[in-house]
C-alpha cells in the first residue's frame, strides 16, 4: 500500500509512505544507516541487503529517550565527517521515533542539509513519529525543544519489524493510534474499541488508517501554524511528565496514555466531553496495560512546564482538547486556577 503527502503549498513537494512494500533501495550516492544498539543486532544485517549504494556505513548510537540529545547528534555528525559524506549522501533512520526525530535533524544540519529515509521499527514510529518531517532532540528544559521541519524523502513501515517489538513497546505505539481516533474519526474510535489489534490484520489497518488521518494532517499544515498542532492531543501533559521523570520513568507513548487522560479530565470540566466518554477513552488505554495516572509533585512546577510547549505563545498555554469524541478544540483561554484544579487531582 502507499499513502503520499502532497503539501498544500506546493503542488510538486512530497512523498511516500509505503506499507510492506520495502524489496529493495537504490541509491545514487553514499549512505548511512543509522540504528541504535537494540535494533542493531535484530535487523541491521538483514537490511543492509535490501540498499544499493555507492558506499554504504553504519551509525550505531545508544537507545532510549535520555540519549535523544546534543551530545549525540554530535556523534553521528561527526560520524558522518569521518566517512566523508557529501551532499548528495542519504541517511537512513532505522528504528524508532527518538532514531528517526535524531536522523532527520542531523540529516537537516549536515552541510546544510541532506536526504533522509525514515524505515520505522515501532509501532509509535510507523503511526506517528516517522510521518511528518519533524526531528529534534530534547534538553533540561523540555522535549523536542531543539530540531527542525525537515521531510524524508520516504517512508518504509514494515509489519515484519513488529514481530520483534518488545510488548511495552507495542503498547506504547497504541496510545498514538487511540488519539488520531479520538481527534478526527468517530467511526475508527468506534472500530478500536472493538477490534483486537493483536491480529494482524486489524493491526494492518489500524497502522494505515493511523497513517492516512496523519498524512492528511500534515498536508494541510506542514510546520503545524494550525491544525496540525492538533496531532499534539495529550502532548501538553505528557512531555511535562517527561522532562520530570528525566526520560527515564515512561516510554513516550506511555507519557501520551497518561496526557489524554489529563486532557480529558480538562475536557470534561469545560463541559467538552462526557464523563462517560473519557472513562471509555482511558479503557481502551488500559486494555493495552497503558498507565493512565501519573501522581504530581508540585503543581507549580509542572504548570510552569507547560510555558515551554511549542504551541504556546505570548504566556498563553495553549490545549488541545477532544470536544466529543471525533472532534477536537484547540483553547488558549483557560485559566491558571482551572487547570491547576485538574492537576491536583492527579496530586492525589
Amino acid at each position: 500500500m502507499k499513502i503520499s503527502i502532497k503539501f498544500a503549498a506546493s503542488k510538486s513537494y512530497g512523498y511516500d509512505i509505503f506499507i510492506d512494500e520495502l524489496k529493495e533501495i537504490t541509491l545514487a550516492g553514499k549512505a548511512a544507516v543509522i540504528t541504535n544498539e537494540t535494533v542493531a543486532p535484530l535487523h541491521l544485517k538483514a537490511f543492509k541487503k535490501k540498499i544499493k549504494a555507492k558506499e554504504l556505513y553504519e551509525v550505531v548510537i545508544k537507545d532510549g529517550e535520555k540519549h535523544k540529545n546534543m551530545q549525540t547528534i554530535e556523534y553521528i555528525l561527526n560520524k558522518l565527517f569521518k566517512f566523508k559524506l557529501d551532499r548528495k549522501s542519504t541517511l537512513i533512520a532505522l528504528g524508532g521515533g527518538v532514531v528517526g526525530d535524531m536522523t532527520g535533524f542531523a540529516a537537516a544540519i549536515y552541510q546544510r542539509g541532506i536526504d533522509f529515509i525514515q524505515i520505522p521499527t515501532t509501532l509509535l514510529a510507523q503511526v506517528d513519529a516517522s510521518v511528518g518531517g519533524k526531528t529534534g532532540v530534547n534538553t533540561v528544559f523540555g522535549k523536542n525543544l531543539i530540531g527542525a521541519f525537515y521531510q524524508p524523502k520516504a517512508v518504509y513501515c514494515e509489519s515484519e519489524f513488529l514481530k520483534t517489538l518488545p510488548k511495552r513497546e507495542f503498547n506504547a505505539g497504541i496510545a498514538e493510534i487511540v488519539k488520531m481516533a479520538v481527534m478526527f474519526n468517530k467511526e475508527f474510535y468506534g472500530w478500536l474499541e472493538k477490534s483486537d489489534l493483536n491480529n494482524e490484520a486489524n493491526l494492518k489497518e489500524a497502522i494505515a488508517k493511523s497513517i492516512k488521518i496523519k498524512a492528511d494532517i500534515v498536508a494541510q499544515d506542514e510546520k503545524e501554524s494550525g491544525i496540525r498542532a492538533v496531532l499534539n492531543y495529550g502532548h501538553t501533559f505528557a512531555h511535562a511528565i517527561e522532562q520530570k521523570t528525566h526520560y527515564h520513568k515512561f516510554l513516550h507513548g506511555e507519557a501520551v496514555a497518561i496526557g489524554i487522560v489529563m486532557a480529558n479530565e480538562l475536557a470534561v470540566n469545560l463541559g467538552l466531553l462526557q464523563r462517560d466518554e473519557a472513562f471509555k477513552i482511558e479503557k481502551i488505554l488500559q486494555k493495552f496495560s497503558l498507565p493512565t495516572r501519573y501522581k504530581i509533585i508540585n503543581i507549580d512546577s509542572f504548570y510552569e512546564a507547560f510555558l515551554l510547549d511549542k504551541k504556546s505563545a505570548n504566556s498563553k498555554i495553549t490545549f488541545i482538547l477532544p470536544h466529543g469524541i471525533g472532534n477536537f478544540t484547540m483553547r488558549d483561554d483557560i485559566s491558571e486556577d482551572i487547570v491547576k484544579k485538574i492537576l491536583k487531582i492527579f496530586k492525589r
